[in-house]
């Protein structure tokens, strides 16, 4: 029974890791009135950096910090788009799903020999779940360093949001642009460093898959778990806590998924595949409308207006 459950929270961690990097980076962007649905791209680029890193320089934890700037040098594009030049968010997010695993691609292929995927790479550490705890129930844990550094990450998200000045201006500009502007608070470089942040946040998310899950760089490394990410910010109320919440729930129906996908219980394999985008589904039908974001969430800023 304890083999079960420890299996089971190790699972959930696991795969609940890369959705709370990609939820934090969605709270960050979309506190600050910048929707970024483009979060799936941002993943896919960071698992490219982080496995191309580390295959060649042996460095996991390099290949890690590549990763983050990877996805933080991709949202560039998104801030550009939707800051700088007040495009619509959706149709640029939208956008940047679509440029970055194709971009992935074909790096993939033209580093290594015209395949779509890595060989095995570094992996980075665990700490928990080996050594002392070998041939122990515990030892199903199983638990890698990101799963820490996602814990650690929305605690610093939360501080930063609701304990600091910039915090609080991050917010202001996100609910009142026009008031936080008289103030003198520049919103368009709130904003800019905000969607920055946002796409270092799921560049390390997707890291987190190629470095610490699968230990390569596959086609479908990410395969929608940036849109479980964006589900999450909406369930946890747009809060760095509500997220992670929301994240280990998500990871909790991945983790049931291989654990009935072991013959436990007679269900098709099919039908548990979906398991994890039906959950995605629910959520949004029943939580969106009692949801209530940012007030200026999506509406770009001119200087002068009075929204």
């Amino acid at each position: 029974m304890l083999n079960n459950i420890t299996l089971l929270i190790g699972i959930t961690l696991m795969y609940a890791t890369p959705l709370v990097f990609g939820a934090l980076g969605g709270v960050i962007s979309e506190r600050s009135g910048v929707v970024n649905i483009g979060i799936e791209g941002m993943m896919t680029i960071g698992a490219l950096a982080g496995a191309a890193t580390s295959f060649f320089t042996g460095n996991a934890w390099l290949g890690f910090l590549i990763a983050g700037l990877a996805g933080g040098a991709f949202a560039l594009l998104h801030a550009v788009a939707a800051v700088t030049f007040k495009a619509d968010q959706n149709v640029s997010g939208i956008a940047l799903n679509l440029l970055g695993p194709g971009i992935a691609l074909f790096l993939a292929r033209l580093m290594w020999d015209g395949g779509t995927q890595s060989p095995a790479v570094q992996t980075l550490p665990k700490v928990f779940g080996s050594g002392a705890f070998a041939g122990t129930p515990w030892a199903n844990l199983n638990i890698d360093v990101t799963v820490v550094l996602g814990l650690v990450a929305a605690i610093v998200v939360w501080f930063v949001l609701y304990k600091t000045k910039w915090g609080l201006r991050v917010r202001a500009v996100g609910e009142h642009p026009a008031a936080a502007d008289t103030l003198g608070i520049n919103v368009s470089r709130i904003r800019f460093a905000c969607v920055v942040l946002s796409g270092v946040m799921a560049g390390f998310g997707g890291a987190s898959i190629t470095l610490a899950i699968i230990s390569q760089f596959t086609q479908t490394a990410v395969a929608g778990q940036g849109f479980i990410a964006l589900a999450a910010v909406i369930f946890g109320k747009w809060t760095p806590h509500g997220a992670f919440g929301a994240c280990l729930l998500f990871g909790l129906a991945q983790a049931l998924v291989i654990i009935l996908g072991g013959g436990v219980v007679p269900i098709p394999s099919e039908i548990l595949a979906c398991m994890p985008y039906i959950l995605t589904l629910v959520v949004l039908v029943l939580f969106v409308g009692r949801s209530v974001a940012p007030k200026a969430d999506g509406v770009p800023y001119e200087k002068g207006s009075r929204g």
